[in-house]
């Protein structure tokens, strides 16, 4: 009798071949992607409760995993986050793309004047009842990026035109941009050269292109000079008070002084930060490293989960770990690229693009920091960093790549057509917008 209903109900179990075609029905896509993402999700929960160990312990009296559970836990809703987008219609948000952006400006401005401080930058807005802070700047980048790519794809005829087809483009990275920047700097300049670079492939010219790199270098070159002016080793008589004072407002203080730390460190006066991820790094060497969980600067290392994990990787893997991690962004890069040269409307193919942009732009940035090559910054690495808002709107682009991706692949055949969300006429002259027109 038991052996009967034992047989019954594992008859009745669907088999591994039965659940992989099952998955492989629901998800659809570049596979490469999937398993990148997957990829990366499995190295974050491994290096992040590696790198919040010995911080778990003392905060939670013995209890190691705590930071462990919160990255599996975000890794999951990531994940969902990614299947449930990617099923979507990428058209659907060509439609609320201006929405969002429009909805993403008083967000900002409210976190710029009432936004949660941490680190003395305000960037963050916390949210009633579940009491969880996003940082805004992230839907931001996300609405922007949506709004830009529908804005290039309308004004293919006209982009050349500087009223008719730059001004239209340039002004909603202007403010978006312009609102970051109080808070984080950094953001704003990656955010500011992704859009230029998609501009770039969208065909708006080159001359207005280069017209917005030099307004947007005037900023950086007075905080440079500012720094080489106010640093001890150019003082002279009488101090440079309008440069002092200009160190008073807001966070330009904290700006000159990663610069005057980038430019004037030497051994004794490199950042404390700085000095702990190099010796990670050199704990690391080249081939093995210290092994998983066996991270020493953790204990030292400031946001050793967070924006310094990658010293973390090359300590714990050596830098042939380091320089895994650089394949499969570079392996990321490549398949949207893909994705965007057989996407046939020109709105998906800017979205992909500009969206894998960022995330690798983003990667690079923090990767640069970690070995010292730009001044100290607070870009997380994607996907591989401690969950946050960060990570959950990092997985919102994902699925959306993935959502042109899936219509790539079923405009193919290489995947059954299903349902979809039918576009309005208007819309439908934007989408026909052939991939040569902006190539």
């Amino acid at each position: 009798m038991f052996n009967e209903t034992t047989d019954k109900l594992f008859s009745q179990m669907p088999s591994i071949g039965g659940m992989k075609e099952h998955l492989d029905q629901r998800t659809r896509g570049d596979k490469y992607i999937w398993g990148l993402v997957i990829i990366l999700s499995l190295i974050s929960i491994l290096v992040v409760y590696s790198a919040t160990g010995s911080l778990a312990y003392k905060m939670y009296r013995g209890n190691t995993s705590v930071y462990l559970f919160k990255q599996v836990v975000f890794t999951l809703v990531g994940l969902v986050v990614v299947f449930g987008l990617h099923r979507i219609n990428y058209t659907v948000f060509s439609r609320i793309a201006t929405i969002l952006f429009m909805l993403s400006i008083p967000l900002l401005i409210y976190t710029l004047f009432f936004g949660a401080k941490i680190n003395e930058g305000s960037r963050w807005i916390k949210l009633p009842i579940i009491n969880l802070t996003i940082q805004t700047s992230d839907l931001a980048k996300l609405a922007l990026f949506m709004y830009l790519s529908k804005m290039l794809s309308k004004k293919q005829e006209v982009i050349k035109d500087f009223k008719k087809g730059f001004l239209p483009v340039i002004i909603p990275v202007l403010i978006i941009c312009a609102l970051i920047m109080p808070a984080n700097l950094s953001n704003a300049l990656l955010t500011g050269a992704t859009s230029l670079l998609l501009m770039f492939i969208g065909r708006v010219s080159i001359k207005h292109i280069l017209l917005t790199i030099l307004v947007a270098m005037v900023p950086i070159v007075i905080i440079i000079s500012v720094a080489m002016a106010t640093h001890s080793n150019n003082m002279v008589e009488g101090k440079p008070k309008v440069a002092e004072k200009m160190k008073s407002f807001g966070r330009f203080g904290t700006w000159v002084s990663r610069v005057q730390d980038f430019m004037y460190a030497n051994e004794r006066e490199v950042p404390y930060q700085v000095q702990q991820a190099k010796i990670a790094i050199a704990n690391g060497g080249i081939f093995v490293g210290l092994g998983p969980g066996n991270s020493r600067q953790r204990n030292f290392l400031p946001q050793a989960y967070n924006d310094f994990i990658y010293a973390v990787i090359i300590e714990e893997y050596g830098l042939l770990g380091g320089a895994f991690i650089i394949f499969i962004y570079l392996v990321f890069l490549f398949r949207c690229i893909r994705i965007f040269r057989k996407c046939p409307y020109a709105f998906g193919a800017f979205l992909a693009l500009g969206l894998s942009f960022t995330l690798i732009i983003q990667a690079v940035a923090n990767m640069a920091v970690n070995v010292n090559i730009v001044p100290v910054t607070g870009v997380t690495l994607p996907l591989v960093s401690m969950g946050g808002s960060s990570f959950i709107f990092t997985c919102c682009s994902i699925g959306l790549i993935l959502s042109v991706a899936r219509n790539v692949e079923q405009m193919e055949g290489r995947a059954p057509l299903e349902t979809e969300i039918e576009l309005p006429e208007e819309n439908i002259d934007t989408e026909n917008n052939a991939i040569e027109s902006k190539a």
